[in-house]
């Protein structure tokens, strides 16, 4: 299987502009992200795609592959015009966020695991939440998952809320919780990414600012590795 991996980068984050370029250790923070995507033999080719000619510049000058796009809704219709445009033969595609630069190569092999399932059209990763604090940040996405391990829903809110029960219950002797963080990475077949960005934005998708939420809105089904 031929994997790609996409690293979606834009200049004015809503958050925190410029915060790809900035750097405490001489480095920029995109720099580590590409680094830690070129330690995954998982990846055929490792692809910066950006609409800044400042960042493109930055990659091209530690060694990586820019790619210029236009203005997108997403990270993940940057990607798609850059896999249409210069990758026709992958069979997949790994959508690693540009502000990630401690992702464990291990989480990569998960993920790239569950897309090898005949079947999979797309997936991604969680890990249980550990702290109270975390499950009640906007900024932390949670997901609920079903039997088979496919995504049934992610926000930003508490999912799935204790009625009965305070969150800080579950927290208590160091027990793994039951709730789940969504960790920011995906993987797609080619042909289904193409499909998905071709759809316009979900209603879901606007209202939580997740862009995964398309997909499922559409009924598409996420594998999920745990």
């Amino acid at each position: 299987m031929k994997i790609v991996c996409m690293i979606p980068a834009r200049l004015q984050s809503t958050r925190l502009p410029r915060k790809l370029l900035l750097s405490t250790t001489g480095r920029p923070l995109l720099q580590y992200v590409w680094e830690t995507a070129r330690r995954c033999p998982e990846f055929s080719d490792v692809v910066v795609a950006t609409d800044s000619e400042e960042i493109a510049e930055v990659v091209r000058d530690f060694g990586g592959r820019a790619e210029i796009t236009g203005h997108h809704h997403s990270g993940t219709d940057r990607i798609a015009e850059v896999v249409r445009r210069c990758f026709p033969d992958a069979d997949a595609v790994v959508n690693l966020q540009g502000d990630e630069p401690e992702l464990d190569p291990a989480v990569v092999s998960a993920l790239v695991r569950e897309l090898e399932h005949a079947g999979t059209e797309m997936a991604t990763v969680a890990c249980p939440i550990l702290s109270p604090a975390i499950l009640r940040d906007p900024s932390c996405v949670k997901l609920v998952t079903n039997a088979l391990g496919h995504a049934m829903y992610f926000s930003r809110s508490q999912i799935p809320f204790t009625r009965d029960t305070a969150p800080e219950h579950f927290f208590r002797d160091g027990e793994p919780s039951p709730f789940l963080l969504h960790v920011g990475l995906y993987g797609y077949r080619r042909d289904f990414l193409l499909r998905l960005t071709s759809l316009p934005p979900s209603p879901l998708e606007q209202m939580e600012k997740l862009e995964q939420l398309r997909a499922l809105q559409a009924g598409a089904r996420i594998a999920v590795a745990v």
